[in-house]
């Protein structure tokens, strides 16, 4: 039987990257899906492709950050499916990272609509499935973070603060509902080749990959995996974690890619 047989998942942002495989994934382990995305037919495609393979899912367009929005596309998703099992909070402000730099640099209209995107729309969409969730029984609810979320970084000030805001708004969900048999994990997620960071120059992910524990960057796939454990019942006694899917990135001293060209240089490990 399939780990998610009978269960009904909401995944924001899911019209590409991480979100659309994060989709696929979970439709391959049973679940029923609501593809969530402000862009409907990047959403209309992926719910064409689920289809494809025999799953079941529907088309939400959604702007995470309207409370309106938010509980209309709860709503259809109830109308589609009659419950709700999984939330991946995965939406997150990307197209004017550009404007994202140092704190010196910062707009506050860039700040507001990065934290009302990466920060009140995983609180909407939360506020608007656990009441569903408690009448159901239960539930897990899974956030999309970041390492810039738990590291200081030289520039996306905006990005990173929001992303520790998140973790943050997982516990505090963790701590409120667990009783009530809902779950509620931060995934802490590093560099992924999805969309954007294919783009990438090739010297970028080359000094990022230098600071990973694993000889390659991350995949989509990787990140989709861990969700899919997240939401399943193998994880029944996972609830308030910030969980690094990182290639090991944030779990090391700032001096290991330094350290490890030295080593290469010297021929010896001793310090």
């Amino acid at each position: 039987m399939q780990k998610l047989q009978g269960k009904v998942a909401i995944v924001t942002g899911s019209a590409s990257g991480i979100g659309a495989e994060t989709a696929r994934v979970l439709a391959g382990h049973g679940a029923k899906l609501a593809v969530a995305d402000l862009n409907e037919a990047g959403a209309q495609k992926i719910v064409d492709q689920i289809e494809a393979e025999g799953g079941e899912a529907v088309a939400v367009q959604v702007d995470v950050s309207d409370e309106a929005q938010v509980a209309a596309a709860v709503a259809k998703t109830l109308d589609a499916f009659g419950r709700i099992d999984i939330l991946h909070n995965n939406a997150a402000l990307v197209a004017e990272a550009e404007n994202d730099r140092d704190l010196l640099s910062q707009e506050v209209r860039h700040w507001d609509r990065t934290f009302a995107v990466n920060v009140r729309g995983p609180m909407l969409f939360s506020k608007h499935v656990v009441p569903v969730m408690l009448g159901q029984g239960g539930g897990s609810i899974i956030h999309s973070s970041s390492g810039m979320g738990v590291q200081g970084e030289i520039t996306r000030t905006a990005y990173q603060a929001s992303k520790a805001a998140l973790i943050s708004l997982s516990n505090a969900i963790a701590a409120q509902y667990g009783k009530q048999r809902i779950r509620s994990n931060a995934l802490v997620i590093g560099l992924v080749m999805s969309d954007t960071g294919a783009l990438m120059p090739q010297a970028l992910k080359d000094v990022l990959l230098a600071s990973h524990l694993t000889p390659y960057l991350g995949d989509p796939r990787h990140i989709a995996d861990v969700v899919a454990f997240l939401a399943s019942d193998e994880a029944a006694f996972v609830t308030g974690h910030a969980m690094a899917v990182d290639g090991g990135f944030t779990s090391h001293s700032p001096t290991y890619s330094s350290f490890m060209a030295m080593f290469a240089q010297t021929g010896d490990n001793a310090l």
